[in-house]
C-alpha cells in the first residue's frame, strides 16, 4: 500500500485595495514553491496579475517564485507603491505644520 503524500497547509494573501484582502487557504503537497501556491490558489487570473511581474514574499520577507513552502506559511502579493514613504511622510508633516499655526523656525 502506497503512503499518502504529506499535505501542507498555506495560505494566499493579496490586498487589492486598503481594506480589501483577498485570502485563500490552500492544500499543497510537501515540497510546493510559491510559484505552485500562486496558480493553486487562482487569485492571480482573478486580480488581473501576471506571474512573472508580481512581487511576493513569505511572511513579509520578500523572496522568488521558487521558495519551497513549509506548513502554515502564507505566501503575501505586494501591490507597488503609490507614493514613496519618505514623501508622504513630508506631506503629512507639512500639513500638521500647516494646521497647527506654527511658524517655521
Amino acid at each position: 500500500m502506497a503512503a499518502a503524500e504529506a499535505m501542507i497547509a498555506v495560505e494566499v494573501a493579496y490586498g487589492a485595495a486598503p481594506h480589501r484582502i483577498d485570502l485563500t487557504p490552500l492544500q499543497l503537497p510537501a515540497g510546493a514553491t510559491v510559484r505552485d501556491a500562486l496558480l493553486a490558489s487562482g487569485v492571480l487570473p482573478r486580480a488581473g496579475l501576471d506571474l512573472q511581474a508580481v512581487a511576493v514574499g513569505v511572511w513579509g520577507r520578500a523572496c522568488g517564485l521558487d521558495q519551497l513552502l513549509r506548513e502554515r506559511d502564507r505566501v503575501e502579493i505586494y501591490r507597488p507603491l503609490q507614493v514613496d514613504p519618505k514623501e508622504a511622510r513630508r506631506q503629512r508633516y507639512k500639513g500638521k505644520k500647516a494646521l497647527s499655526g506654527n511658524p517655521t523656525r
